[in-house]
């Protein structure tokens, strides 16, 4: 897919932040603020992203992290902040993503990526900014909060279906509230996350991890917090 730059989404002030949701009975509780257990580097070896004062931050070069379950449908809460001493513009300030499922073990980037990116007074094209499904739709609105403040992702998933002889028979859906602003409205995902050239489905899946990206661009490490998910 291709980059574009207009039109460029209303920017919504979301209010402050509401304080830090507590997850519900029956949610799986990805980080509690203790520790990385649940979570694992690429190549199986534990995550090592560093823990402090209840946050996870990025450790740049250490690669992505993701979710040692695997998962189909669901609802996700993330929070997430970027630093407040942030440098960089565009795709090169505060850049990770939060891949819906990961399915790399199968074809090289194949996920489904919802951006995580500073698109506080930060312009870039507007089919990679936050609440974007990356180089697929941009977000409704920019409801994103100011470097130094927590922003919040909650996300309804649906996992794409197959047929017996693995073609697409349903693709799958996303609906996205940044800081309970929604910014993806039952959004059909394309296919894959492609940087270039199109989305595609390469073969047919089941569930997958989530998986958080070490982007690797130059700009101060962002950070993470209270992360569940509800398998629906």
């Amino acid at each position: 897919m291709t980059e574009y730059w207009e039109p460029v989404p209303k920017v919504v002030d979301p209010g402050p932040y509401p304080g830090m949701v507590p997850p519900p009975s029956d949610a799986i509780v990805l980080f509690d603020g203790t520790d990385l257990s649940e979570w694992r580097s690429r190549d199986g070896s534990d995550a090592k992203w560093r823990v402090e004062d209840g946050v996870f931050t990025v450790v740049k070069g250490t690669g992505d992290i993701s979710t040692r379950r695997e998962f189909g449908d669901y609802q996700l809460h993330i929070e997430w902040r970027i630093p407040e001493n942030i440098t960089g513009e565009s795709q090169a300030r505060g850049n990770s993503g939060l891949m819906l499922q990961d399915l790399s073990h199968l074809q090289p980037a194949y996920w489904y990526e919802v951006q995580i990116l500073d698109s506080y007074n930060n312009p870039t094209y507007v089919n990679g900014q936050a609440g974007s499904i990356y180089k697929q739709n941009p977000p409704l609105v920019n409801a994103m909060r100011p470097p130094g403040e927590w922003n919040v992702y909650d996300v309804i998933y649906t996992a794409p279906r197959f047929n017996e002889d693995g073609s697409l028979f349903t693709p799958a859906r996303v609906t996205v509230f940044h800081n309970g602003v929604l910014v993806q409205n039952n959004f059909e995902i394309q296919g894959h996350t492609a940087y270039i050239g199109l989305p595609k489905y390469f073969q047919a899946h089941g569930k997958a991890p989530i998986t958080l990206q070490d982007h690797g661009d130059p700009s101060e490490p962002i950070s993470f917090r209270n992360i569940w998910v509800r398998e629906l």
